[in-house]
């Protein structure tokens, strides 16, 4: 099925942008927790999504986790499924990625131009942060700004995250994942798929930061609960959650 509703929604995409969102949501609701099960079917790949802290979610919230592959927009699809989720991601994810990039333009993620200037920047994400806030829906930002290659948390940057706090005045949902960075080329995919392993979990949920000093430093803080998290996965066995 995923490859019949790629080749559809990239069909659909230029002529009817509602059949996409439908689409799209079926690729969202159905197929991304499928890709899962799939994977633990043939390759006994494990998806541990802790439920440890969901039910003490905010209605709406911001989402920042750390970044390790494309696989991280299944993951949470997967982990939040009651959630109408959106992502913060850069442009050229829009384009020939399949399954992604029909759905992520189809239901207005987003997209930010990878050579905008850092005021268009703001601006895209204060029009999406606005945006999020009616539709009630749940952004979630990788303050890394791009992927790491050997699953460390890196330097966060504060800008992004601040503006998208002060354009939706939310609270902030701090959370943490582990996996995809040993599956982020087709290379480390062969090797590291058969009994690997996907983790994902809620560390802290904030109230939402008044001033640039309390977005530093909880991004801060953020940034070091996700490396102990990170860091004692890694003592755990792949088949153990």
């Amino acid at each position: 099925m995923v490859i019949p509703a790629s080749i559809a929604n990239v069909l659909a995409y230029p002529v009817s942008r509602k059949l996409s969102i439908r689409i799209s949501d079926y690729i969202v609701r159905v197929l991304a927790p499928r890709l899962f099960a799939i994977l633990y079917t043939y390759r006994k790949f494990h998806f541990w999504g802790y439920e440890k802290g969901k039910a003490e979610l905010p209605e709406n919230f911001i989402l920042i986790s750390n970044h390790q592959s494309l696989l991280d927009i299944p993951v949470y699809m997967k982990f939040l499924p009651e959630k109408e989720i959106r992502f913060i991601a850069k442009d050229t994810l829009g384009r020939h990625i399949p399954l992604v990039s029909e759905m992520l333009r189809a239901q207005e993620h987003c997209l930010i131009p990878r050579k905008a200037k850092p005021m268009e920047a703001m601006r895209y994400i204060s029009d999406f942060g606005k945006r999020v806030v009616e539709r009630k829906q749940v952004p979630i930002l990788f303050p890394e700004g791009s992927r790491t290659r050997d699953g460390n948390v890196g330097k966060f940057f504060s800008a992004g995250f601040r503006q998208l706090s002060e354009s939706t005045g939310l609270p902030v949902v701090v959370c943490a994942l582990d996996g995809g960075w040993q599956l982020r080329d087709l290379r480390k995919l062969m090797k590291n798929l058969k009994h690997g392993c996907y983790r994902v979990k809620i560390l802290k949920v904030y109230n939402p930061p008044a001033t640039k000093e309390e977005c530093n430093e909880l991004l801060e803080e953020a940034r070091i609960l996700m490396q102990q998290q990170i860091e004692y996965w890694r003592q755990l066995p792949a088949n153990k959650k």
